[in-house]
């Protein structure tokens, strides 16, 4: 089964599509906001260079986040809209697991952190196992100094890996047993959403279109302006 993956909680937007012989063609931009411009040329350009066209793919996985919302919005829309005119199932998959996933390998615990504007992260733990990681704790929000705090409290060693973390580094920077992850590992990436995905598609975990709710965890930056204002 071929599976097209779209990502586009954070920064970076980009998308990828394979299948049981793991990723065919792949592709990341981070161009400011104009993800909703950048997409569908993406998933053109994937499926020419992986010389297939779109009605044979078999399901649509989608970063379902937590993430920036207007980019969450994007990918999921186009995901949906996708799904709904190929009539094939859905996979969604968190920001938060995707940024886990690449570094599996190693023997900390792993924190992701997505930057959530407005001085706070989204983070959730994770420890490696077996083919892959295993979510600890439900994805949050929280500033960067709380975040600290819980990681401090709970954990000898660990690798934090996120552009929250990055944005953030002077938080985390110089803490004993504290590890920020490289900076290539900032962003979700597509390819692990299409790997993640087509394992879960091995186990028939879909869900249908009306099934898939985007994970916010709080209200869009302009209400939130709005309210004060308002008041």
């Amino acid at each position: 089964m071929l599976i097209l993956g779209i990502e586009s909680a954070t920064a970076q937007v980009g998308c990828a599509i394979g299948g049981h012989e793991g990723v065919i063609a792949s592709t990341h931009s981070a161009r400011g906001r104009r993800h909703a411009e950048s997409l569908a040329p993406q998933i053109r350009f994937i499926a020419e260079q992986a010389g297939i066209e779109l009605a044979e793919v078999g399901a649509i996985a989608v970063d379902v986040g937590p993430g920036l919302y207007t980019g969450l919005r994007v990918g999921v829309t186009t995901a949906l809209a996708m799904a709904q005119t190929l009539r094939v199932p859905m996979i969604g998959v968190t920001s938060l697991d995707l940024l886990a996933f690449p570094v599996a390998h190693t023997h900390r615990a792993i924190v992701a952190a997505v930057d959530a504007r407005r001085g706070e992260v989204f983070h959730a733990t994770y420890r490696a196992v077996p083919g892959g990681v295993q979510r600890m704790t439900e994805p949050g929000v929280a500033t960067p100094d709380d975040l600290l705090s819980d990681i401090v409290a709970e954990h000898d060693e660990v690798l934090l890996v996120g552009d929250g973390a990055l944005h953030h580094h002077g938080v985390f920077q110089n803490v004993s047993g504290v590890e920020i992850a490289d900076n290539r590992l900032a962003f979700p990436s597509a390819s692990s959403l299409v790997m993640l995905a087509h394992a879960r598609a091995l186990r028939e975990e879909f869900v249908r279109p009306d099934q898939i709710e985007p994970l916010y965890l709080r209200r869009p930056d302009a209400e939130a302006k709005w309210e004060p204002k308002a008041g």
